[in-house]
């Protein structure tokens, strides 16, 4: 087991997920990006990093759908191991279970947000990280075009990982 595989059995034991639990969970582990590209500010007005080659592809797609009358915003990009740390920490102390928690939310160490090459991306008049993205323009617009920059949605309906459907998760694949 290398130390990042470590880190991540400890903070687990540490968060007292059990053992079984995570025998039967899905997503592979992630590496945590070290070398991070400014993407400007999301829609929060919080600055947003990206892997630099996610992050140029990221710019270069935005620009394009905008040349098609398509806006996409960002919602989230980069997440530490330690943030996402955070996260299931606020859902275990508001007492939701670990099924619960892990079809939304991938435990630290399984995030593709730890790459800083995945992103939520919104558009106005849509709430932001709901279902209500996928009848939107912008989603037809990535479904058609995503795939030109390298971006692909990583949890359609019914995918192997049990996530829930995320229509605005979407992660960029060296091209």
């Amino acid at each position: 087991m290398n130390a990042y595989e470590e880190r991540i059995r400890k903070t687990l034991n540490e968060l007292a997920i059990p053992e079984a639990f995570l025998e039967r969970y899905r997503l592979p582990v992630q590496r945590e990006c070290e070398n991070l590209a400014s993407i400007g500010s999301d829609m929060y007005n919080r600055e947003q990093r990206m892997e630099p080659q996610a992050a140029s592809q990221w710019q270069t797609m935005a620009a394009a759908a905008r040349a098609d009358g398509v806006v996409l915003l960002m919602v989230s990009a980069f997440r530490s191991f330690e943030y996402q740390r955070g996260i299931i920490e606020r859902k275990l102390a508001q007492g939701l279970g670990l099924e619960e928690i892990t079809r939304a939310s991938a435990l630290p160490g399984y995030s593709e947000h730890h790459t800083g090459q995945a992103i939520d991306i919104g558009t106005p008049g849509a709430e932001p990280l709901t279902e209500e993205f996928e009848k939107t323009a912008a989603f037809e617009w990535l479904k058609r075009r995503g795939h030109e920059f390298g971006f692909s949605m990583s949890y359609p309906r019914d995918n192997p990982f049990g996530i829930m459907f995320e229509p605005w998760h979407w992660k960029f694949h060296r091209k």
